[in-house]
C-alpha cells in the first residue's frame, strides 16, 4: 500500500490552455495546475517503490479544502465535524485528475491501471489532499 499527504490547498485540473508557436498549436496546464502536480509527485516520490506498480490498482482520494471565511461559527463547527461537505465547484473528478496525472511513472505507469476510485471531498482548517493506492487482488 501506499499512502501519503500532500500538505496545502488542494488544487483541482485545471482547463488546457493553447498558444501558437511558430504556426503551431501547443496545449499546455494552466502554470497552478502544473504547480500542483510537480507538489504532487515530489511528496509521491518518498513514499512509492522504486518500480511503479503494475496490475489494476484502487485508489482512495480525501480532499481537505479550506473552510471559508464566510462561515458562521456555527457553520464552521459544523464543516470541521464533518456535518457540512464541499458542494461547491470545483468537482471532485477534477481533483482525482489532477493526482492521477501527477503520479503516471510514479506510482503506476498508466492512468489506466486504476480501476477502482473513491474521491470525497470535505472542509478543514488544514487544507490537504490524502492519497491511498491499494493492488488489486
Amino acid at each position: 500500500m501506499i499512502k501519503f499527504t500532500v500538505r496545502g490547498e488542494p488544487v483541482a485540473q485545471g482547463r488546457p490552455r493553447a498558444t501558437t508557436v511558430h504556426g503551431h498549436v501547443r496545449m499546455y496546464d494552466p502554470k497552478k495546475s502544473s504547480d500542483f502536480k510537480q507538489l504532487v509527485m515530489l511528496v509521491a516520490q518518498n513514499h512509492c517503490p522504486a518500480q511503479p506498480l503494475e496490475g489494476p490498482l484502487r485508489m482512495k482520494l480525501q480532499v481537505f479544502r479550506q473552510i471559508p471565511k464566510s462561515f458562521s461559527k456555527k457553520k464552521t463547527t459544523a464543516a470541521e465535524n464533518g456535518e457540512v461537505r464541499p458542494t461547491t465547484k470545483p468537482d471532485a473528478d477534477n481533483y482525482l485528475k489532477a493526482v492521477k496525472d501527477a503520479l503516471k511513472n510514479v506510482a503506476w505507469r498508466d492512468d489506466s491501471q486504476v480501476v477502482s476510485v473513491t474521491v470525497e471531498k470535505w472542509y478543514s482548517t488544514t487544507p490537504r489532499i490524502e492519497v491511498e493506492i491499494t493492488e488489486v487482488a
